[in-house]
């Protein structure tokens, strides 16, 4: 039997207004407020993954685009 984790814990699109399960982790910082190491993380559906990635790589501040881990999705 499997069991589906419960609603709040589920990872969802941090596009505003958006609750479709996240996919993808855009990992970045601020240079100018943040450690070089450090990274913040936005998750992202297909739908918002360009849009997101585009509003941080604009700014400089995008570092990467990664799966996330356990998505439903991109599992087989």
């Amino acid at each position: 039997m499997t069991t589906s984790a419960p609603a709040e814990d589920a990872l969802v699109c941090s596009a505003r207004g958006c609750r479709a399960p996240a996919v993808w982790a855009l990992r970045w910082n601020n240079p100018r407020l943040h450690d070089p190491d450090r990274r913040k993380t936005w998750l992202a559906c297909p739908d918002h993954r360009e849009s997101l990635g585009a509003f941080l790589d604009g700014r400089g501040f995008l570092r990467e685009v990664v799966p996330v881990t356990g998505s439903p999705t991109l599992e087989g």
